[in-house]
């Protein structure tokens, strides 16, 4: 559902949006007071911008969380991403964050992150200092997604399940804190036109929710 279905593209989307001010210098200790009260920074926050659906009135919520693991490296902050395998039923061969559904035994959505980041990739939750969450993100498949920002040091370890992760990379933080690398895009499925977003990075093809939550970060930070 990529570029042979995609009917129109508009890129640097955000360049000329004067409602966005300039992101601060990243810090952890910054990152750690915005996420101490993220809808004070987010009160600003619009959703005309094709960066979320919403769930359908006739469709029960179903909750979820992922792992958005941001790792400090001497070139900069880097974020953490997979790819999944070709092969599943969902979402196949696309770019995610770690993530799943709430099961009955999680504590919490944080506890939902760090078990499916362990299952997915193989890295330990002692090994990531979560920082907090971000206000839930809606999917118009009927999830509400919780993004849980963890702190990876490195050197870390990753032991990805092969039946579910085909790679796990790593891409600049300074590269969704850009607004012009962000594209609107519409695509045409059974008749419906559908809009979401991109940020495209060397290659690889970052679209839908995993980029519309990149964004939202983005908004969070410059806030």
């Amino acid at each position: 559902m990529q570029a042979e279905s995609d009917i129109s593209t508009e890129a640097g989307i955000l360049t000329a949006d004067n409602r966005l001010g300039r992101v601060p210098e990243f810090t952890r200790r910054f990152l750690i007071e915005r996420l101490a009260d993220p809808v004070a920074y987010l009160r600003t926050y619009h959703y005309d911008l094709w960066h979320q659906d919403r769930i359908p009135e006739n469709m029960k919520a179903r909750y979820a969380a992922v792992l958005i693991p941001l790792v400090p490296r001497a070139e900069g902050v880097q974020v953490l991403l997979t790819q999944r395998t070709s092969h599943l039923n969902g979402h196949a061969g696309q770019i995610s964050f770690p993530g799943g559904g709430v099961e009955a035994h999680d504590r919490h959505r944080e506890d939902t992150a760090l078990r499916e980041t362990e299952e997915e990739i193989g890295i330990l939750r002692d090994r990531i200092d979560v920082l907090g969450a971000m206000p839930e993100y809606e999917m118009n498949s009927g999830f509400r997604v919780t993004p849980v920002i963890g702190w990876i040091e490195p050197p870390y370890c990753v032991k990805p399940d092969p039946f579910e992760v085909q790679d796990v990379f790593e891409v600049p933080l300074a590269h969704f804190l850009n607004p012009s690398n962000y594209q609107r895009r519409r695509y045409e499925l059974e008749g419906l036109v559908r809009k979401y977003l991109a940020v495209p990075y060397q290659g690889r093809y970052i679209w839908g929710a995993t980029a519309g939550m990149c964004y939202f970060f983005f908004q969070l930070l410059r806030g």
